[in-house]
């Protein structure tokens, strides 16, 4: 059973097998926009109304809750990936420390989380995408619709975003920069818009479903259960270490990305959220597709509400590039290591894993033209949590392990903020839906016949 617990070296550098290794072509703002790109988005754009629908006014305290959890997954993020700079994020960081069978789990549960946050986002753009196709009067049936038989808009944007992210990183983080600078100039109007009608009154009461997370007809409600799926919104850092082995400096760059892109966002999300709340009753706009164009509806003002909407169908997409890429990634690095076929690390002349970018397209556009979007969001959250556990958990062994190691980013007061940070995922994780906890651990128990039947024996280390 030594095959459980087998780790890789800490290695400053990618291995140096040129066939199935990543170019180094991105800077730190490169980072901090890929970060901003995956953290700002569905969360703000869609997901404020289904959050709001469960916590209330309260739900400024649920973007605050899943904000903390997170803002301690990134600092042991940080540190840990000025460590090892090499693709596969919490994978990598599980495989260094805590050996091979927690690294194939977290690594099997990164590829549902990142998936599926890649479905998600596609039918959070087709819900506004959907909103300007009738208000053009194009006349596509509703059946083909965000909320028909088959969300073809949803499809749709997965695929082109797989076919961007085959052109290259590079060109790909460049077009993901602008598209990022378009995002934060619409939220920027939306708050301009919407202050002159900010009524208090909304506020109150302000936690009508309770603090907790209450079971009622199988969602969870209250601060702490909406708490559970906004943690969606704030997730997006993580996909920044992923891109370790593509920073032209990753001890500096990835901390500047990492810790950067977190306190940016988490300060938009709290303002965004409050101005809604402010201009619009809870109630109204919890139940709609496009929160945002409609608080500005409800406002009489159309034209402010268009551009709302036209701005997320341009910018929302970088989310789902920047997941899809970080998808691949994780993808590729068990692939190099054999825990997967090893013909999916294989890369093309532009740098790119072609095979584990397209497999990753085609499953995401077919989830996402089938399935709601508060049940990809609540299942992408499970996967993501067990990576925040397994990383936090990483950093306090590696302190115990290597106390003398040089440390480019160290975790402030880690011995607080590290068991802290398991705990907060652990709260999250309890107030998931029952189902979606169900659907995890089915998952990973597939995953474990996988690692048994291909991985633990096709393993490099086990070739070792």
């Amino acid at each position: 059973m030594s095959f459980l617990t087998r780790t890789k070296p800490l290695e400053a550098a990618a291995p140096a097998d040129g066939a199935h290794r990543l170019r180094a072509t991105l800077g730190w703002p490169h980072l901090i926009a890929l970060g901003v790109g995956a953290i700002i988005g569905t969360g703000i754009y869609t997901l404020t109304g289904v959050a709001a629908g469960l916590a209330g006014p309260a739900v400024i305290l649920s973007f605050l809750a899943a904000g903390i959890v997170c803002a301690g997954a990134a600092l042991c993020y940080a540190e840990m990936a000025s460590l090892t700079p090499q693709a596969g994020s919490a994978y990598t960081y599980s495989y260094v420390t805590l050996g091979e069978a927690v690294a194939w789990f977290i690594g099997w549960s990164l590829i549902l989380e990142y998936t599926l946050v890649c479905s998600a986002v596609s039918v959070g753009w087709s819900g506004y995408a959907s909103g300007l196709i009738r208000d053009a009067g194009l006349g596509i049936p509703e059946a083909f619709l965000d909320k028909g038989i088959v969300d073809v808009p949803a499809i749709f944007i997965a695929l082109a975003v797989t076919g961007l992210l085959l052109v290259g990183t590079r060109e790909s983080a460049t077009v993901n920069f602008v598209l990022v600078c378009v995002k934060l100039a619409a939220l920027a109007a939306f708050v301009a818009f919407t202050l002159p009608y900010f009524d208090p009154t909304h506020f109150q009461p302000f936690a009508p479903f309770g603090y907790g997370a209450t079971d009622i007809d199988g969602k969870k409600f209250g601060v702490m259960g909406a708490a559970a799926i906004i943690f969606f919104a704030f997730y997006g850092f993580d996909a920044i270490s992923t891109a370790a082995e593509e920073a032209k400096n990753p001890k500096r760059d990835l901390t500047i990305g990492i810790v950067g892109s977190m306190a940016l966002c988490t300060l938009i999300y709290m303002v965004i959220a409050a101005c809604a709340l402010g201009a619009n009753p809870y109630g109204e706009f919890s139940k709609s597709n496009e929160p945002l164009a409609h608080v500005l509806r409800q406002l009489g003002q159309p034209q402010a509400a268009g551009v709302i909407a036209g701005a997320a169908v341009l910018a929302m997409p970088t989310v789902i590039m920047v997941f899809m890429f970080g998808q691949s990634r994780v993808f590729f690095a068990m692939a190099r290591d054999g825990l997967l076929p090893r013909g999916l690390a294989a890369v093309n002349r532009r740098g790119v894993p072609a095979a584990v970018t397209v497999l990753t397209g085609v499953i995401a556009a077919i989830i996402a033209g089938l399935m709601p979007l508060d049940e990809i969001a609540s299942l992408a959250n499970a996967g993501t949590l067990a990576a925040f556990m397994a990383t936090a958990v990483a950093v306090l062994v590696l302190r115990r392990r290597m106390p003398g190691l040089e440390r480019p980013f160290v975790t402030p007061l880690v011995w607080l903020i590290a068991p802290a940070t398991v705990a907060g995922c652990l709260w999250l994780f309890t107030s998931l839906q029952v189902k979606t906890i169900i659907f995890f651990f089915a998952w990973n128990a597939v995953g474990v016949v996988a690692y048994l039947l291909y991985g633990r024996t096709k393993s490099r280390l086990a070739a070792a």
